[in-house]
C-alpha cells in the first residue's frame, strides 16, 4: 500500500514573471519566468498533453501511479465519483508582476464549450506578501454586456482595475474565488493556490500578456468567451478570511467544500491528528514530522487515502489541501 511521498519540484513556465520566491521556499533553482509550481499534479497545461504532470522521485508520473491503484490513493468514495482523478490541483504561485484581469469558466460552461470535465474555481492562501501587495477581485458594481465589451476593446488597465474590488492582504489570509469572477493577483505575492484541475483563463486584459485574442479567449472568440465572465457585483467579505489562530483552522468558507478544502495546521509543542484521506500538504514554516516523514519549510508532501489518519507534530506551519467534500457542483465520473 502507498505511504506518504515527499514530492520533487515541478516548476511550470508561464507568460508572466515570477519564480524566485518559490525557489527560495522550496530550496531549488528556477528561471524568472517559472512563476508556478504544480504540486501533486495530474493536470496538464491547456493545449499540452505533458507539461504540468508531476513525477515522483523515481521518475514515474503521479498520474500513472494513481491510475494503477486509485482506491488506495484516493479512497473508494472518491473513485466512485471521479474515477482515478484527484479532482484537485495545488500550486505555488509567485507573482513577480501583476497578473492581468482575467476569469475562469465554471464547470457547466467548460463542459459545453471547451469539452473539459472541470471548470476552474480556485482559492488563494497568502504565505508571503511584500508591503503594499494587493489583490483585485470581482466587480464593485454590476457591469453591462456593453461595458464588458468596452473593457476588452479599449484595453484600459486602469479602468479595469478600478472596476474591481481592491483587497489588501497579508501572510495567512485566504480568499475563495468562484469561477467566472474576474480578478488580478498583484505583484509581490506568494500564494498556495487550490483549484479545480484545469488550466483555462479568459484574459479580459490581454494586451501585453497573451499572444493574441485567440489565446485570450481560449479559441472561443469574444462573444462566447465573455459569457463565462460574472458581471455581477460581489461582496468580498463573504469570500475572504483573515489569518486564523489555533492548532487547526479551516481557511475557506463552506461554499468552497464543493471544490476543495484547506486547513492551516500549526501543532506548536503538541501534535495534531489529521483526518484520513487524500491530501496535499505544503509546509510554509518551521520543521517537524508528518507521520514518519521529517519535514521542514518548503516541503511538499502527498498523503494517500490508504495511509489513514496521520499526525503532524513539531514547530511547523502547513497548509493541508484536499479534494471536494460535498456533492454540490463537482461533476461525477
Amino acid at each position: 500500500m502507498p505511504g506518504l511521498v515527499a514530492l520533487p519540484p515541478n516548476g511550470i513556465p508561464r507568460f508572466y514573471k515570477g519564480g524566485p520566491a518559490i525557489a527560495e521556499l522550496r530550496g531549488i533553482e528556477l528561471g524568472e519566468r517559472v512563476p508556478e509550481e504544480w504540486i501533486a499534479s495530474t493536470t496538464t497545461v491547456f493545449g499540452d498533453d505533458q507539461l504540468g504532470l508531476s513525477r515522483l522521485a523515481d521518475g514515474q508520473l503521479l498520474r500513472d501511479v494513481i491510475a494503477a491503484d486509485p482506491e488506495a490513493w484516493l479512497g473508494p468514495d472518491h473513485v466512485a465519483r471521479y474515477g482515478a482523478d484527484p479532482a484537485l490541483l495545488v500550486k505555488l504561485l509567485d507573482a513577480g508582476e501583476r497578473l492581468p484581469v482575467h476569469s475562469h469558466p465554471d464547470g457547466p460552461f467548460a463542459r459545453e464549450h471547451l469539452g473539459t470535465k472541470f471548470g476552474k474555481t480556485e482559492a488563494w492562501i497568502v504565505i508571503a506578501a511584500e508591503p503594499g501587495a494587493r489583490l483585485h477581485l470581482g466587480f464593485r458594481e454590476p457591469v453591462s454586456e456593453e461595458g464588458l465589451r468596452d473593457f476588452v476593446a479599449e484595453q484600459d488597465s486602469e479602468a479595469m482595475l478600478g472596476a474591481l474590488n481592491p483587497i489588501d492582504v497579508a501572510a495567512g489570509d485566504a480568499v475563495f474565488v468562484p469561477a467566472g469572477v474576474p480578478h488580478a493577483i498583484g505583484e509581490g505575492l506568494l500564494i498556495v493556490e487550490l483549484q479545480e484541475p484545469s488550466d483555462m483563463s479568459v484574459l479580459v486584459e490581454w494586451k501585453g500578456f497573451a499572444a493574441d485574442e485567440d489565446e485570450a479567449t481560449l479559441g472561443m472568440g469574444w462573444p462566447t468567451a465573455l459569457r463565462s465572465v460574472d458581471r455581477d457585483a460581489i461582496e468580498v467579505s463573504k469570500l475572504q478570511r483573515r489569518r486564523p489562530e489555533g492548532a487547526v483552522a479551516e481557511l475557506l468558507p463552506p461554499a468552497a467544500s464543493a471544490f476543495f478544502t484547506a486547513q492551516r495546521v500549526a501543532p506548536a509543542s503538541g501534535a495534531v491528528r489529521l483526518e484520513p484521506g487524500f491530501a496535499v500538504i505544503v509546509v510554509t514554516d518551521g520543521a517537524g514530522r508528518i507521520a514518519d516523514l521529517q519535514v521542514e519549510r518548503g516541503a511538499a508532501v502527498l498523503v494517500p487515502h490508504a495511509a489513514g489518519p496521520v499526525t503532524a507534530e513539531g514547530d511547523l506551519v502547513a497548509i493541508v489541501c484536499r479534494p471536494p467534500r460535498s456533492e454540490e457542483e463537482a461533476p461525477t465520473r
